[in-house]
């Protein structure tokens, strides 16, 4: 069976397949990272400003229709091969969905809930810390998990340009028609971005009970 041959396969070059692996890993969790830190003070800094929003959504909204691949694509003629521009290209594909579900966080919150706590005499950096993040957080996880979801797919792709990883079995079986050396790639990539969407989203449940 194909399976059986593709775990086949992985036993006897469990080497190589765990340098994948976790270069896949690794690509995944920088990027997804620095998007974080981007995004979310990003978002944090335009909720409250409706130009600023509008114009950050927009964009954010462009970026998001653009195919992960011509993104990937277009890293490699400025920054060359390898995992710095896999890394910049996730991190384009990243963004938006955090930026949009931090905005959305705020723009949630209710506006008697600021004015009371503004009513309190609580400072600017207490409301950001004590009521505007903890409230937000459901929104913001629900954004790292789109976000996640896209950037395992995406690094996939990464194999096109040098920045290794799991994409570069699902590319070797493709070109010479070896269909367990495809599974080899394909199946983990699943298995990861099923983690990824069960584990956000429980912790998206136990953060939106607690709110």
């Amino acid at each position: 069976m194909i399976v059986i041959d593709a775990f086949s396969w992985i036993f006897n070059n469990s080497g190589t397949f765990f340098n994948a692996f976790n270069r896949h890993l690794l690509m995944c969790v920088l990027s997804l990272g620095i998007a974080f830190v981007i995004a979310v003070p990003l978002g944090f800094a335009v909720a409250r400003a409706p130009r600023a929003a509008f114009t950050v959504v927009n964009i954010a909204g462009a970026l998001r229709s653009i195919p992960s691949l011509a993104i990937l694509s277009a890293a490699m003629p400025f920054l060359g091969i390898g995992l710095l521009p896999s890394v910049v290209a996730l991190i384009v594909l990243a963004v938006p969905p955090l930026l949009l579900s931090t905005i959305i966080g705020i723009r949630e919150i209710d506006a008697s809930v600021i004015d009371a706590a503004d009513g309190m005499g609580m400072s600017a950096g207490q409301m950001l810390w004590e009521i505007e993040l903890p409230l937000a957080v459901p929104s913001i996880l629900s954004g790292v998990r789109t976000s996640a979801i896209q950037v395992i797919g995406g690094a996939a792709l990464a194999s096109f340009i040098g920045g290794g990883g799991l994409g570069d079995f699902i590319n070797a079986g493709i070109a010479i028609m070896n269909m367990p050396r495809l599974l080899v790639g394909a199946v983990p990539i699943a298995l990861l971005a099923i983690f990824a969407e069960l584990a956000f989203g429980a912790l998206e449940r136990v953060f939106t009970q607690r709110r």
